[in-house]
């Protein structure tokens, strides 16, 4: 008897957190591995964050809190979302969750019935799909080129739509792209969704303060008629740097709030209790800090654009948002180089230069590859030196 569910059949692990664990086994062998494959800052959380859950210890804030969310995280995410997005929330209409995950997760598990489909623009977040799955839905991958920046256009997601579609995934800032929709494009697939009107939007909006060139942020349920069928979800862990405190967050309709909640009342219960005073201050807190950690993140993706691009073979966009990019290794796939895939390539790269990049496919965009920027320009320019001898070697 196989005792493991046929659900958990359906999915498999993390690439990511598989490329980030890999790089950590090599360095803990001994080997000098750059890991490019983590999405996480490695700027600190601030210390006035930090302070307010050394206050929250010492105050004895170590107690269970209401399922999802604290009173005081609750209003703060509601000003939060009031001075930033212009978008007016009650308490019941927001959520937290240990993390954006978990919010994300929640909200397929209240909502999935067989069958289902959720549309997901490729190149994606790895977990999206596997989540719906778990969920008993069904991902509609809609595969978004280089040609348009990897961006989902009105065209596609008309034609991906069908009877049984009930969610749409928009994450803007893109990960693993990094690219970020304007304001004119978000209206464009704003008004396809308006005419169907079943389809929810779940907007991951996580890297919503990590943007470049002047690009002005905006979420879809600030600038359309969506708000009533939006989820818009966001989190502490890449603007404030508290992946590892573990809150996330969301506003939408009661009826998909109250049914999240009821999800989570019989999964974790409460988000740790220490982890929600510090999220309170970092959303009340000094903003300051933010823009200029983006100023850094900026130059770092420059470097790596730039570099890049100089290298025979590989072809690399400029993103807008986000630390990642999503360049390609088309070029250097074939019977030259002897590297039928880009996980092949991928591969060969930790092997032979001791760098660690996750493939495209694992973002459902095959011939691509993803590097994380969100760590030293030091590392990144040993690991650009590095990945430029390892594709000259190739030819």
């Amino acid at each position: 008897m196989n005792i493991i569910s046929d659900s958990l059949k359906r999915i498999k692990p993390s690439p990511t957190i598989a490329v980030t664990q890999k790089a950590r086994e090599l360095r803990a062998a001994g080997k000098d591995v750059i890991g490019l494959g983590a999405g996480e800052p490695d700027f600190d959380t601030p210390n006035n964050i930090k302070n307010a859950a050394i206050k929250a210890i010492r105050d004895g804030d170590t107690k269970y809190t209401a399922v999802d969310g604290t009173p005081a995280l609750k209003n703060a995410i509601i000003r939060k979302f009031k001075k930033e997005n212009n978008l007016k929330y009650s308490a019941e209409e927001i959520t937290v969750g240990t993390g954006g995950k978990q919010v994300l997760y929640n909200a397929f598990m209240a909502t999935l019935n067989k069958g289902d489909e959720v549309i997901i623009p490729a190149p994606f977040w790895v977990s999206y799909p596997d989540m719906v799955l778990l969920a008993g839905g069904k991902p509609k991958i809609v595969k978004c080129s280089e040609a348009d920046n990897f961006k989902l256009t009105p065209a596609k997601l008309s034609k991906a739509i069908t009877k049984k579609t009930k969610w749409i995934i928009f994450n803007s800032p893109s990960n693993p792209s990094g690219a970020s929709y304007t304001k004119a494009e978000i209206n464009k697939l704003s008004k396809v969704l308006i005419k169907n009107k079943k389809i929810h939007i779940l907007s991951d909006d996580i890297y919503e303060h990590i943007t470049y060139d002047k690009a002005k942020y905006f979420t879809i349920a600030q600038i359309s008629n969506l708000k009533n069928r939006t989820l818009t979800m966001n989190g502490v862990s890449k603007s404030y740097a508290m992946t590892g405190w573990r809150i996330g967050y969301a506003g939408g309709p009661k009826e998909i709030i109250k049914a999240i909640r009821k999800v989570q009342s019989q999964s974790t219960s409460n988000p740790s209790s220490v982890s929600q005073a510090a999220a309170v201050e970092a959303l009340n807190g000094t903003q300051k800090f933010i823009k200029t950690r983006s100023r850094e993140f900026k130059k770092r993706r420059d470097f790596v654009v730039r570099s890049l691009n100089k290298i025979n073979g590989i072809n690399c966009l400029t993103p807008n948002g986000a630390f990642y990019v999503f360049p390609s290794c088309k070029k250097l796939l074939g019977k030259k180089t002897k590297l039928k895939t880009d996980t092949e390539f991928v591969e060969k790269l930790l092997e032979k230069s001791n760098v660690a990049v996750v493939q495209g496919s694992a973002f459902g965009l095959p011939g691509h590859f993803r590097i994380s920027y969100a760590t030293s320009m030091l590392k990144l320019k040993v690991a650009m030196v590095r990945i430029k001898f390892f594709c000259e070697s190739l030819n």
